[in-house]
Order: structure tokens, then sequence, then C-alpha cells
């Protein structure tokens, strides 16, 4: 906590844009701090993202979005919070669809567990 992950994230999308190149900002939904929908860092550095659930294929969303424009790099924020199924699926986007993606989020709970998406 407090390392400035998130800062990070929007820092590449930022960069990403910079190049005229479209990032895929994902956040999981449950994460309610700010607002649905929105990556915000503790410095106010914010930027709309794609709320998802537990439940739901990151891989079929991204080719949705290909399907409407160029993805050029998919970031995920609060990525302790993927379920196993959509790690993978994340791999599928790296692997089927030769997208770059960047999860950010904390690897190990307050007891030194992993998180299920790490």
């Amino acid at each position: 906590m407090n390392a400035g992950k998130t800062t990070i994230l929007l820092q590449s999308a930022h960069n990403y844009r910079e190049r005229g190149m479209h990032p895929l900002l994902f956040k999981p939904r449950l994460d309610e701090r700010h607002s649905v929908g929105v990556i915000r860092s503790r410095i106010g550095l914010e930027s709309p993202a794609i709320p998802f659930r537990a439940d739901d294929d990151l891989f079929a969303h991204v080719q949705e979005q290909l399907a409407v424009r160029n993805v050029h790099c998919v970031l995920v924020d609060e990525a302790q919070f993927l379920k196993r199924a959509q790690v993978y699926q994340l791999t599928e986007v790296v692997d089927r669809l030769g997208i770059p993606v960047l999860c950010f989020g904390m690897r190990t709970d307050f007891q030194g567990e992993l998180f299920e998406g790490s």
C-alpha cells in the first residue's frame, strides 16, 4: 500500500495516449472508494476505467473493444481482486491478440497469503 501503483498505471496510460495510442483500463467494480468506473490516485490523477465483476470475461471484453477501436495495451488496477479465470483470460489477450497487459495491485494480504489474482 502507498507504493504509487495506481499513479504508475495512470502515468502509463498517459504515455500511451500521448503517442496517439489507446490503452484500455480496467478496475474492479467492488472498489468503490472514489466511484465506480474511475481510477484515481492519492495525488489526484484520474482516468475513466471499465468496471469489472468477478464473473466478467475480460478477454471477451477486450475483443468487443477491438471491434470499435484499436487497443494498444490493457492496464488493470487493483489486480488482487481478479479471479483465477480472469488472470488466464488476460494471458489470452497477450498470447492470442498480441496486446500487452500490465496489472497493478497487491500480491499478498496482511498475513503473507497470495491473493487469487496473484
